[in-house]
């Protein structure tokens, strides 16, 4: 006869999920790391596959993980709903996904403004360059760049970026670039795709040359101005990232000369979510801080 799997196991598995962290998981669960680590093992033993890809700093999911939390997560989320009926107030952290340069340098940056008028909910952030399956409940809230069309979720637009041209200051000390064309005279510091140039450089009316991808390049807008300002080049970023340091002077406008993106960044919740007091308030807040930047 083939035991029974263990509910217990099951739950710290989710929240695992949910939360990318064993440590922020046994947090929710009110357990050690130890405890979830080890309901964890006894799941990839039971069902003899490993359900998590450990890192030195970090864990995701395995594709067997995937498979396993997309069957089961919807189940705890009905459960969960149906607890809070019933006037538990023992609640868990409202996750928010997002890219790796939008939570630095955007959304960290104002995130005590939140917290400060909704200390009651717990903010988790997540980051990840691949889309998070809302459906299957691994966040509550994402923050996605794009058209605005989800299917099956609710999508608010935040703001459109457009790029723009920075340097450190010191970079510039001989005097800024006279054109666009001009710029092809600096260093160049890269995105990872090595297209940013390019597409700022067309459409200014510029062929660009073999020198518009030359250059380091950089995984995120983020790590690209933190390469700016260190003084490495020029750079083309998204000008919300770029706003605290041009604030703080640490960077410069090299040239007035944006270029508008057709895609914009979108606030996308679960229709069911959406209306849950932490899912609503948070929604809200994004929408405020986004109108006031």
């Amino acid at each position: 006869m083939v035991s029974p799997v263990s509910f217990g196991a099951l739950r710290a598995f989710v929240e695992v999920g949910r939360q990318g962290s064993i440590k922020r998981a046994a947090h929710v669960l009110n357990v050690t790391p130890g405890a979830v680590s080890q309901q964890i093992r006894t799941l990839e033993a039971r069902f003899d596959v490993t359900l998590l890809e450990r890192g030195n700093r970090s864990i995701k999911l395995s594709p067997d993980g995937l498979r396993l939390f997309g069957k089961i997560a919807p189940g705890f989320e009905q459960i969960d709903s149906a607890v809070a009926l019933f006037g538990d107030r023992r609640t868990r952290p409202l996750v928010i996904t997002t890219t790796p340069s939008f939570a630095a340098c955007w959304l960290t940056p104002r995130l005590s403004r939140f917290t400060t008028r909704h200390p009651e909910i717990e903010v988790q952030i997540g980051t990840s360059a691949q889309l998070v399956d809302m459906a299957n409940g691994m966040a509550d809230i994402a923050i996605r760049h794009g058209s605005g069309k989800y299917p099956g979720l609710d999508s608010k637009p935040l703001f459109r970026p457009r790029l723009i041209v920075v340097a450190s200051p010191e970079i510039l000390v001989n005097g800024p670039p006279a054109s666009p064309a001009d710029c092809l005279r600096y260093p160049l510091l890269q995105d990872r795709d090595r297209a940013d140039w390019s597409f700022w450089l067309d459409a200014h009316g510029v062929a660009p040359t073999r020198n518009a991808t030359k250059g380091p390049g950089y995984a995120d807008d983020a790590l690209l101005i933190q390469a700016a300002i260190a003084g490495q080049g020029l750079a083309v970023v998204r000008d919300i990232y770029a706003a605290n340091a041009l604030k703080a002077g640490s960077l410069a406008l090299a040239i007035d000369a944006p270029v508008d993106l057709s895609a914009g960044y979108f606030a996308v919740v679960r229709p069911d979510k959406a209306r849950r007091p932490g899912s609503a308030a948070f929604m809200q807040w994004l929408l405020n801080e986004a109108r006031e930047q």
